[in-house]
């Protein structure tokens, strides 16, 4: 007897039983890798996640005007802090690595002042460049482990 030719109710609870058939089948089968849910080495988006949105989340009060997931690279616009609007920043961020690592991040700044109505270049303290790597590494780190539960 044809699908098409039983009752919409008998061809429901025979497709129903199918496709349970067909998951069962596959749960027993033990050839299936482990997944590992907060891998240190997450690739979904071309870079690691946990670099990219720990990234993402650090700038976010900043403009972007490029963030590239496949190549890793984040690009903020000039961003002036309203409290000092005689100074902005721009920066740029690069994902270097699959693994979360400290070396696997890249953070390069441009810092500008206002002289005489005119933007002009000034020099950007390294250690304003290493607390920012810091803060997306440790967020990287603690989205990873709220990741494991």
């Amino acid at each position: 007897m044809a699908l098409t030719t039983l009752p919409a109710a008998r061809h429901g609870k025979l497709l129903l039983i199918g496709v349970l058939g067909l998951g069962l089948a596959a749960c027993a089968r033990n050839d299936r890798p482990q997944a590992d849910i907060a891998a240190s080495q997450v690739t979904a988006i071309g870079v690691n996640s946990y670099l990219w949105r720990a990234t993402l989340e650090t700038l976010s009060f900043m403009p972007l005007t490029q963030a590239d997931s496949a190549g890793g690279v984040i690009v903020t616009d000039w961003y002036a802090n309203p409290e000092n609007p005689g100074e902005r920043v721009k920066v740029t961020v690069s994902i270097l690595d699959l693994d979360l690592r400290a070396d696997a991040l890249r953070v390069a700044a441009n810092r500008e002042v206002l002289q005489n109505g005119v933007w002009v270049a000034a020099p950007v303290q390294a250690a304003t460049v290493q607390r920012l790597e810091d803060i997306i590494l440790t967020k990287a780190r603690d989205l990873r482990r709220s990741a494991i539960g």
